[in-house]
């Protein structure tokens, strides 16, 4: 019995996005607002902020979640578009490094360019509220995005301060550890 293997394709673009519970957990400290302001109105208090409470929040959570819902970055051959209020496109060519970077208890994925610009994705991210169980994975595939991609003529550039600042090492190299 003759089995054929079909060749894996590699996806032409991979998008990465907040997740669903990422972006509803964005919406809890003003649902605990007004969780309190109900409260509040039990105990005898008055039903005006209330009012106001659940009007706002009844038109900012939705707002919120649509608004939200772009954010990340699509991993295509030639470039890494990355989605934020507005949309920038980084070829793989000018990436020198992708890490992974901790602000505020958040695990964020940062891509170094040539020029020494830092992109902060704001997609994928992990942290306490706002936990992805695949992060590792999709930095990862980023990495692996990048290194594929990046063209045969990619050349390392020295990061700023080995250029004037650092001590340079006996051999000339800037990635060279130091001895």
């Amino acid at each position: 019995m003759e089995q054929s293997q079909v060749e894996a394709v590699p996806p032409e673009r991979i998008r990465y996005r907040l997740t669903r519970l990422q972006r509803l957990l964005s919406a809890l400290p003003a649902l605990f607002i007004v969780a309190l302001q109900v409260l509040l109105w039990l105990d005898g208090g008055p039903f005006g902020p209330l009012r106001f409470s659940l009007l706002v929040w009844a038109v900012l959570l939705p707002v919120a979640l649509i608004i939200s819902r772009p954010f990340g970055v699509t991993l295509t051959p030639s470039a890494a578009v990355v989605h934020n209020f507005r949309r920038r496109t980084v070829p793989w060519s000018n990436v020198q490094a992708v890490r992974i970077e901790s602000l505020f208890g958040s695990r964020t994925v940062v891509i170094y360019e040539t020029g020494g610009r830092r992109t902060r994705l704001r997609a994928p991210i992990t942290g306490f509220l706002s936990w992805d169980r695949s992060f590792e994975e999709k930095f990862h595939t980023i990495g692996r995005w990048w290194l594929d991609h990046r063209g045969p003529d990619w050349t390392p550039v020295p990061p700023p301060g080995a250029w004037w600042g650092g001590p340079m090492t006996p051999d000339g190299n800037p990635y060279a550890p130091p001895a």
